[in-house]
């Protein structure tokens, strides 16, 4: 036995009594607390759960309250149902089906409110079962990898009940109390709690690639548990100076702190420091966190506080969700009035980096539930189902089929956002219940099947003569508010060349003809410019294919205040390359005498060029041959 425990048993006998008469303390109807998730002690709760096989009649309707429930929860076994009653702040895999069974209760709280609740009495704890790391020569435990809820519990509590394990980590922060303040102490070594989530799929890799696209270097984070926040923190590796400050800390994180990724240089509070509630990993984790001065664990009301988290600069709230609808209303904890999670923080983190400056909030799921079953994305939400995050409260939804950006968009293009990362076999579905809805409009077009599924491998980057960031990429379904803007930014004169007409209108009937396209028949490339966040297009590139010859239709347009860097013959030049990898021979065009900065475009690239000349417009007939081969961009 470890000497220091020796002298604390000798100093404090009474603390050190036996397990019988430490729970003869709990009597009928006390509400019990249990430390969280991994750091839940798991020999004490099992010690009570003898003490009342052993004693069926100690106490009865005595409430268990915990945040999560990792354990085996054997509390809340039937024939426990007279002396016990589980009540979870957040519903885990162990209590979900007794909760939605009736046989346990869920209080749904935003969990930076629960420390106030204990404070105001609202709920008052009589008990306390806590794991704490041995004393230190001072006397002071540690509460280790659950500070959380916890801290707040323990001082609300008037029997605190610790479970003593060297196999808990010293943490640094807010996790120290005094053993003078603990009622009674059971010395047992084992192993804490391990959480292990299952190893992401490629659909969650993928809608993880996505979601890391959105961070960016020097931002401060909050990410949740699960294969997808895995599959986002392993996509991360190529960042710098990420910083974190989060609810739970996890094996994938800690992971980042070792590769200097994460290293809290540019957090505006608490620099230098990884900052978190709780932990849920695995030994090495808990190893490396142990009396490491580079991570503090604070209480779930700092950590989650929106007020908090909204001094933190580019702060990136990323969770997930069950389901989210058309307008983008999204549930966390259920579905149909079936309880899966619980609010938990992510409506305290996704609505303090609303607040922050450079915030901004990340929804990631995959696109299907049940194997492929049901889409995620749906046109309303069900009855029963929770309205976790608002409207307001959602920036960017990310699946594995790409990114919605919803902030500052209406319903409509909500909806069409939404439907483009929806999974294919039901874009169609949802395009006929959002016209039902009025969410969209009522001549939504659409082509089903595999061909209109966005060919995100077509995506290119260039490099301006001026340094102007040019990203090159097909036109999506939803782009025909950016089309919009793209077609009336122009001048009448560059209007008139591009539709051949004195047409001074784009509706939407025609802007549909842009955008909802079969990728296999014809190509859209946008030239896309981010000005100060906000996605532009300043070209647009186009062909479409012959189908009695390898030739295809190819226009393209720049706009007036674009003009002159060079886009056109990046557009020509990209337009041209797929053309040729799809073993096209060449382009037909119709150009407009007045047109010479289209002509002149084309003959830079070298061509074999035909040109007829008709009623003021050159019709074009161009051969690609060897020449394009040698193009040099720069």
């Amino acid at each position: 036995m470890n000497k220091s425990i020796e002298h604390w048993q000798a100093a404090y006998p009474e603390k050190f009594a036996t397990e019988n008469k430490i729970f003869s303390n709990i009597k009928r109807g006390n509400k019990i607390f249990v430390s969280t998730g991994c750091g839940e002690p798991v020999y004490l709760v099992n010690a009570l759960a003898k003490y009342v096989e052993d004693h069926p009649k100690a106490f009865a309707d005595a409430e268990i309250f915990q945040v999560w429930t990792l354990g085996l929860a054997m509390y809340a076994e039937e024939k426990f149902n007279y002396n016990f009653r589980h009540n979870s702040f957040f519903i885990s895999n162990k209590s979900r089906q007794s909760i939605n069974e009736g046989m346990a209760d869920y209080t749904p709280i935003f969990l930076s409110h629960v420390p106030d609740l204990l404070r105001r009495k609202h709920i008052k704890f009589d008990v306390a079962l806590i794991q704490t790391s041995p004393p230190d020569k001072n006397g002071y435990v540690s509460l280790g990898i659950s500070v959380d809820i916890c801290k707040a519990a323990i001082e609300n509590a008037s029997i605190i009940i610790a479970q003593i394990n060297s196999k808990m980590p010293r943490i640094h922060g807010d996790s120290f109390l005094n053993i003078e303040d603990i009622n009674f102490l059971i010395h047992h070594d084992e192993s804490l709690l391990e959480y292990r989530p299952s190893v992401p799929s490629d659909i969650a890799q993928q809608a993880g690639k996505y979601a890391s696209k959105i961070i960016n270097d020097g931002d401060t984070i909050q990410i949740g548990y699960g294969s997808l926040p895995n599959a986002i923190l392993q996509n991360m590796k190529h960042k710098k100076d990420l910083g974190i400050h989060t609810e739970l800390l996890t094996d994938s994180v800690v992971e980042l702190i070792k590769l200097g990724v994460i290293n809290n240089s540019k957090k505006t509070i608490d620099r230098w420091k990884t900052v978190a509630s709780f932990c849920m990993g695995t030994e090495k984790t808990y190893k490396y966190i142990d009396d490491n001065p580079e991570l503090e664990f604070r209480t779930i009301d700092y950590t989650n506080n929106p007020l908090v988290i909204s001094r933190m600069r580019n702060m990136t709230a990323i969770n997930s969700a069950l389901e989210i609808d058309l307008t983008g209303q999204a549930s966390v904890e259920s579905i149909n009035g079936t309880f899966y999670s619980g609010i938990g923080g992510s409506a305290d983190f996704m609505r303090g980096a609303l607040l922050a400056p450079g915030g901004k909030t990340i929804l990631v799921m995959e696109s299907t539930a049940r194997d492929g079953e049901i889409s995620r994305i749906v046109p309303s939400l069900q009855a029963g189902t929770g309205v976790t995050l608002n409207r307001g409260d959602v920036f960017y939804v990310v699946t594995e089929y790409g990114i919605a950006y919803l902030r500052g968009k209406n319903i409509r293009e909500r909806a069409m956002d939404l439907i483009a990362i929806a999974h294919p076999k039901f874009r169609q579905r949802l395009i006929g219940q959002a016209k039902e809805l009025n969410l969209i409009y009522k001549d939504q077009a659409f082509i089903p099947g595999k061909n209109t599924i966005y060919p995100e491998h077509l995506e290119e980057n260039r490099t301006l003569k001026d340094g102007t960031n040019l990203l090159l990429r097909p036109v999506r379904i939803n782009d025909e508010s950016l089309v919009k803007d793209f077609f009336y930014s122009l001048s009448d004169q560059s209007l008139h060349r591009r539709f051949m007409s004195l047409r001074n209108d784009v509706p939407h009937k025609l802007r549909q003809d842009f955008v909802v396209i079969d990728y296999s028949k014809e190509l859209v490339i946008l030239a896309t410019i981010d000005a100060e966040g906000k996605e532009i297009i300043a070209g647009m590139g186009q062909i479409l294919m012959d189908e009695n010859s390898l030739f295809a239709e190819a226009a393209f347009t720049v706009r007036d205040d674009y003009q002159n860097l060079g886009i056109g013959t990046e557009l020509l030049s990209y337009l041209t390359i797929y053309a040729k990898r799809e073993g096209l021979h060449g382009f037909t065009a119709e150009v407009l005498l007045e047109n010479q900065p289209m002509l002149h475009v084309f003959e830079k690239m070298g061509f074999d060029i035909h040109r007829k000349l008709e009623q003021g417009a050159y019709k074009l007939i161009i051969r690609f041959g060897d020449s394009h081969e040698g193009y040099n961009r720069t």
